[in-house]
């Protein structure tokens, strides 16, 4: 069985340069983009820009808007996904597991514009043909531009590769038959096993998929714009073309919303209760 090494001496220099370039080529250009967006000719250092943006009609509605999708997607992918690969997971079945993954690997292979063409056929087609049946009324409701479901629908499509990836890899790391054997043998039932003894041992995979989630509804653009709906990503494009300086101010701001929104569903997730034994000390 091969033994874990640490790190040589002259392997640590290099590990420290990989690191230290690899944030220099994030960190630079981000660094560049708040001093272009702070430093003003002529007024010195000014938060103007970010004020503006602020105070833009349609920022708090958008970014509201954007949340509440990002929320909708991540609890519709993970209720489709996590009992579709505990089931692959206890069943064993190879050839089951070889279609599940084809199916959830399409989305990366079908272009944006052309899944936004298919999406916008069905819309278009469903009013006409179905408008003395009660799917009528379903149709309209999911274009609601309050909270545009169709939106919500089109996300989970399009985050089943990731979810499904970081699920399975973290199915992977967790012997679930045996975990389920043992608390069946103790008299729970199998929804509690699972619930109880395997669910715990995916916090890690399950916090990966929200991330991924949280990401790609936040930053997506074409779906939403071609449908007509105006979440967070479409209103920075629309509000950013004619000012250069608030432009960036826009990008860089909704790089910080991104990034708080992670470190918080983060450190939500990291959260422990307390096990009875530290309770008892």
């Amino acid at each position: 069985m091969a033994r874990l090494t640490a790190p040589t001496v002259t392997e640590a220099p290099w590990r420290a340069l990989v690191l230290a370039v690899a944030g220099l080529y994030f960190l630079v250009p981000l660094a560049a983009s708040v001093v272009f967006t702070v430093d003003v000719p002529g007024q010195g250092l000014t938060a103007d820009a970010y004020a503006r943006v602020l105070g833009t009609e349609g920022f708090l509605p958008s970014l509201l808007l954007s949340l509440e999708l990002a929320a909708a997607t991540i609890a519709l992918v993970l209720l489709l996904m996590l009992p579709a690969t505990l089931a692959l997971r206890l069943s064993g079945n190879a050839r089951l597991r070889a279609v599940v993954d084809v199916v959830c690997s399409l989305p990366l292979v079908v272009p944006p514009i052309a899944f936004v063409a298919g999406i916008g056929t069905v819309l278009k087609w469903g009013p006409e043909h179905l408008s003395r049946t009660p799917l009528f009324q379903t149709f309209v409701a999911v274009q609601n531009p309050d909270f545009p479901f169709v939106l919500v629908l089109a996300y989970t499509v399009m985050a089943l590769p990731f979810v499904y990836r970081a699920l399975d890899a973290g199915l992977r790391a967790v012997d679930v038959r045996t975990l389920v054997e043992a608390a069946r043998s103790c008299g729970a039932s199998l929804p509690h096993a699972l619930l109880r003894a395997v669910l715990p041992n995916l916090r890690g995979a399950l916090l990966n998929a929200a991330f991924l989630t949280l990401a790609l509804v936040l930053g997506e653009f074409t779906v939403a714009q071609l449908l007509g709906f105006r979440p967070f990503a479409v209103w920075i494009v629309n509000i950013s073309g004619s000012q250069a300086q608030m432009s960036v101010a826009v990008s860089v701001m909704s790089l910080l919303v991104t990034w708080l929104l992670l470190l918080l569903l983060a450190g939500l997730g990291g959260r422990r209760t307390p096990s009875p034994t530290t309770d008892r000390k």
